[in-house]
């Protein structure tokens, strides 16, 4: 009986040791599959969120994520603010003030050599270290990079236009000629210098806003869009699908 007992109870302890692991193995996967289930679920979130023009990065990395980024989304508004404040006397001096630009190079240039002619002189006659004028100069790295990101969207958008002139895409082409036809009636409004004025302006403004207010815009975005699209359908219905189309099969040659 003692040797029953004995043969028993390892068996009985086994058959334990047998239901705390499937327990516990049951309760792994359920727990990885629960968090599974919590990773995936922010990004089919995000990816089910309509978002302006269908980015999918955020407004900071749209921009380049470097300094102008930071400059344009106000992240320091000392620079931000200064920038801005350059523009805008810029403006007022050339438009409203109607200067120069050789005219306000030349003045600039005249006091500044001036200013420092003489404190130089009086520095010497006072028997005094005179001023350290520092060198100035423009490094070759950043005026190649701007180059070359100036190139590349320069070739861009002539592919663009030439994806446009090759008639592929009916909607891209009516978008640009009305994009076009806006920018010449702005064009008429005012001079180049004024509409580039007010270009800069709103790269300091309307992209914080829209990172301030990003959900209630791409909601009213989405919802523009859904009725921009039933209106196409309409015209395309009435309009489009009435214009005459030449063959689309090539002849075959013999």
């Amino acid at each position: 009986m003692e040797e029953h007992a004995g043969g028993s109870a390892p068996a009985s302890e086994s058959i334990m040791e047998k239901i705390t692991e499937k327990l516990r193995l049951g309760h792994d996967s359920s727990s990885s599959s629960d968090s599974d289930n919590e990773e995936s679920s922010p990004s089919a979130v995000t990816a089910a969120v309509y978002r302006l023009f269908g980015r999918q990065k955020p407004v900071h990395k749209v921009f380049g994520g470097g300094k102008p980024a930071d400059v344009f989304l106000w992240r320091n508004k000392k620079i931000s603010a200064g920038v801005l404040g350059g523009a805008t006397a810029t403006w007022v001096l050339f438009e409203l003030l109607e200067y120069h630009l050789l005219t306000l190079v030349c003045h600039c240039l005249i006091v500044s050599l001036a200013v420092l002619f003489l404190y130089s002189n009086a520095i010497a006659f006072m028997h005094k270290t005179p001023p350290r004028i520092p060198e100035v100069y423009i490094p070759e790295d950043p005026v190649l990079q701007f180059a070359s990101a100036l190139r590349i969207e320069i070739n861009r958008a002539f592919a663009v236009l030439r994806d446009i002139a090759s008639g592929r895409d009916l909607k891209k082409f009516l978008a640009v000629i009305a994009g076009l036809w806006v920018l010449s009636i702005v064009g008429s409004w005012c001079n180049f210098l004024t509409l580039f004025y007010i270009a800069f302006v709103l790269l300091h403004t309307v992209p914080v806003l829209y990172e301030k207010y990003e959900d209630q815009v791409d909601s009213f975005a989405e919802k523009a869009m859904a009725e921009i699209k039933k209106q196409y359908v309409i015209f395309d219905a009435k309009v489009l699908s009435k214009i005459p189309k030449g063959p689309l099969k090539d002849k075959k040659h013999a």
